[in-house]
């Protein structure tokens, strides 16, 4: 039985609700749930993970998402930035990191002409 959940929906592109910010509505991101699950041994914690799709030159504007964010490119090329370090590019197999406390403030296509996809795991507060 697969469950969607209330705050996930299409306009081209997935937005998420409290707690977590994914790509918001003026984003071109197609964001895509595959699990979301208690996390075992740690009451209170959940573990969400999700394919997320950036069309050509495709890009976030600045959020935050409350949790312990891991990424892994599976095909093209991301630009990832948190504040107060540099920005990066990633690429197949690349991952990338934030911590409950920072805030996204690039995440890119870094191409004007392929797309970009990555899976995201977060470790989060259960709402």
């Amino acid at each position: 039985m697969k469950h969607t959940p209330a705050w996930l929906f299409a306009v081209g592109a997935a937005i998420v609700a409290l707690p977590v910010a994914w790509p918001d509505a003026k984003s071109p991101a197609k964001v895509e749930e595959k699990l979301l699950r208690d996390l075992v041994g740690v009451p209170g914690k959940q573990l969400r993970m999700a394919t997320v799709k950036y069309p050509p030159g495709g890009s976030s504007p600045s959020h935050e998402h409350h949790a312990q964010v891991m990424v892994y490119v599976v095909e093209g090329s991301m630009r990832m930035q948190v504040k107060g370090q540099e920005p990066v590019v990633l690429g197949p197999g690349d991952t990338f990191y934030e911590s409950i406390d920072d805030v996204h403030v690039v995440s890119a296509n870094a191409s004007d002409t392929k797309p970009a996809k990555f899976v995201v795991f977060m470790v989060q507060d259960k709402k």
